[in-house]
């Protein structure tokens, strides 16, 4: 019976470590990530979102402002404990406790689903913490099976042995040498958990301390006052159609693309830039000595060249910041360079065509966006904005670092994996209002979208029904060939279903190609098209 509760105690404890290696992993990357809420508040949250209000009321008047925090350990407790349910299943049946683990994950994400706020960076701590529960369950439930077998075969062995009185014999000895061998592996155990359970506890504060490093560099960015404005929305820009995204991009809307899974944190105190390469004078500078200098604004719309037909990894915003070209010619180019290798405090790179960084466009070192310093997961302290190219040759987050060089000398993060080494835009147009799929009144509609070929310029919006002639759209107005435009135009609709199509021309006289290509490697070409139905 004492070997029987021993053995139940390490699969519990096996289940119970498990548990919590899930937690603390969820915890720590919510905190790298910065993300607003872990999965077990996100549960809570749900929780306290389909509690009756009267319950509510009552649990409120109960226990005060201790409510969340006392829900969050009940959460969190029952996890541990279903945990250490799990291991005991683990025993018997090792697939019903991983399912047990799975399900407590699928439960997380429907609890955290039904939040406003939630998004697809919500489940990284998720499916990171589900994958510890799964890995740590099976090492100690294995190291568990193996403790057991190892006290079985001494007590077998215990057994055999009191059958002999003299200790010499071997079967006496073979018995003291097994049944130290089971107490060794028990130790074994509880070391190896000890462990995980130590390293699960460190993980969880390491977490911590990048959130608060992250908390200190958002209370420094919120401290921060920069000479900026928000910049003025042209009169005409949007047409009045409901639907239609607005003409500035807002900060939390701006699409994100870039490969750091953990946002870094830096502070502007401690930020440095270096220009350094193919120059005559090296230049090193101080977010200060970059604030102080002559300030540059503009509207300049971002793409992503991921950035599929009719995609929406673009945005436009009134960024602020320090003309590049004014930096380079203080560092004094020397001839022979036509590029900037630009490196961000990730390590990750971009080459840059010089000339784009040297001529008429407003290619600046941003320190604001929208009127208001860079948001972190933007690049704050400093990042590139360059109108007229994709983002994987020009639009360095936290950046620390130019080298004026030559393009047969370098290779940058995204050329190194099959993308051209040069990215400027494609004309492109896309359809917003309706939405494919829609149902429809027939009759008369109005229809619009977006069109962009930064730094070129839209000059003409078409689009048609069922393949029916062309008809020109009414484009809003513009500050500049820097910015998306937005159009709009009128379709009558007969019942039935429909496809509708969009192309523009930009102000160098192409039109957009009808020919499909994929976004590999320099971005997607196409018409946009969508099917509704009226009726």
């Amino acid at each position: 019976m004492r070997e029987h509760r021993g053995v139940t105690r390490r699969y519990a404890l096996a289940g119970l470590v498990a548990g919590l290696s899930g937690i603390a992993a969820a915890y720590a990357l919510t905190m790298l990530l910065s993300l607003r809420a872990t999965p077990i508040q996100g549960v809570a949250e749900a929780i306290i979102e389909h509690t009756p209000g009267d319950v509510a009321e009552s649990l409120i008047g109960l226990v005060g402002q201790w409510d969340k925090p006392l829900l969050v350990a009940g959460v969190t407790l029952g996890i541990l404990g279903v945990s250490a349910l799990a291991g005991l299943l683990a025993r018997r049946n090792r697939l019903a406790a991983q399912l047990v683990l799975v399900a407590m994950g699928v439960i997380g994400y429907l609890g955290m689903r039904t939040r406003p706020s939630f998004s697809s960076y919500d489940l990284i701590p998720l499916l990171v913490g589900t994958g510890a529960w799964l890995i740590v369950l099976g090492y100690l439930a294995d190291q568990a099976a193996r403790t057991e077998r190892a006290q079985h075969a001494g007590s077998t062995q215990h057994a055999d042995s009191t059958q002999h009185a003299d200790p010499a014999q071997p079967t006496a000895r073979q018995g003291a040498v097994t049944d130290l061998t089971a107490q060794e592996s028990r130790r074994g155990f509880l070391l190896r958990a000890g462990v995980l359970a130590g390293a699960s506890l460190v993980i969880a504060a390491g977490g911590q301390l990048a959130g608060q490093a992250r908390s200190g560099v958002e209370s420094a960015r919120r401290l921060l006052r920069l000479p900026v404005s928000r910049g003025r929305v042209p009169a005409g820009a949007s047409p009045d159609l409901p639907g239609l995204a607005p003409w500035r991009t807002p900060n939390d809307a701006f699409y994100r693309i870039d490969t750091a899974l953990v946002v870094p944190s830096v502070d502007p105190t401690e930020w440095r830039l270096r220009i350094h390469g193919m120059v005559d004078r090296e230049l090193h500078l101080t977010y200060r000595d970059l604030v102080e200098r002559q300030l540059t604004e503009d509207w300049v719309t971002l793409c992503c060249v991921s950035n599929p037909v009719g995609g929406e990894l673009i945005g436009n915003a009134f960024w602020s910041g320090v003309r590049v070209a004014d930096l380079l010619a203080e560092a004094g180019v020397q001839a022979g360079a036509d590029a900037v290798l630009q490196t961000s405090t990730d390590d990750w790179t971009c080459g840059t065509p010089l000339a784009a960084l040297t001529d008429d466009r407003n290619a600046m070192l941003a320190v604001a966006m929208n009127g208001e310093p860079l948001p972190v997961e933007h690049g704050f302290p400093v990042r590139m904005v360059v109108p007229g190219l994709y983002g994987y040759v020009s639009a360095t987050k936290w950046l620390v670092d130019l080298e004026v060089t030559r393009f047969a000398d370098i290779s940058a993060y995204w050329t190194q994996r099959g993308w051209s080494p040069r990215g400027p835009i494609k004309t492109q147009s896309r359809i917003d209002v309706p939405r494919s799929g829609a149902d429809l009144a027939p009759g008369p509609r109005r229809i619009g979208g977006t069109a962009w070929a930064q730094h070129t310029g839209i000059a003409q919006v078409e689009y048609r029904v069922d393949g029916q002639p062309w008809q020109r759209a009414t484009l809003g107005r513009v500050p500049d060939v820097d910015t998306w435009v937005q159009w709009a135009g009128e379709v009558d609709l007969a019942p039935g279903e429909h496809t509708l199509t969009v192309r523009a021309t930009d102000q160098s006289g192409y039109t957009q190609t009808s020919v499909r290509r994929d976004v590999v490697p320099d971005g997607a070409t196409g018409w946009h098209s969508i099917t509704v139905t009226a009726g």
